[in-house]
């Protein structure tokens, strides 16, 4: 059974996702303009939970040094603080500085206008009920990344 709803979420995600994406992001303070990829970069990076360059790399499926120079970019430019973790300096650890917050928060992955437009596509209980069902598998989404987090911890 569950291989099927894999095969839905698959299948269905990505129509969304395509549907509703913004191109590019503006930052409301400066108006600096960020691209897709710059824009996907904030959207895996966290203020408080660090994040490696090297798992975000193989998470996005580029090598360490591309990644290495996409951040580097996003650090000048000031929105991703980057320092030496602290159980092995070798590993370089990456978080949302304010301004990466910022703009994670000021657009979201996906356009509320366009989404809105969707919404609007369905009836009330149709909207609802698609709401409720995104809620869950956020629900679970986020006890699996904090599952793995701290299975992570543990093997350090």
């Amino acid at each position: 059974m569950i291989r099927r709803e894999i095969r839905h979420v698959l299948e269905h995600y990505p129509k969304i996702f395509f549907a509703c994406h913004p191109r590019h992001r503006r930052d409301p303070k400066t108006r600096r303009v960020l691209s897709a990829h710059q824009s996907s970069i904030l959207d895996h990076l966290d203020d408080v939970e660090p994040t490696s360059l090297t798992s975000l790399a193989m998470h996005m499926g580029v090598t360490s040094g591309t990644m290495s120079l996409a951040v580097s970019r996003l650090i000048r430019q000031g929105y991703v603080a980057r320092a030496r973790a602290r159980e092995d300096a070798r590993r370089l650890d990456l978080r949302l500085s304010a301004a990466g917050v910022r703009m994670k928060t000021a657009r979201s992955v996906l356009e509320p206008e366009r989404l809105r437009a969707v919404l609007r596509r369905l009836s009330p209980a149709e909207r609802l009920a698609a709401v409720h069902g995104l809620a869950l598998l956020s629900r679970a989404a986020q006890e699996e990344m904090h599952s793995r987090s701290r299975l992570r911890r543990r093997s350090s």
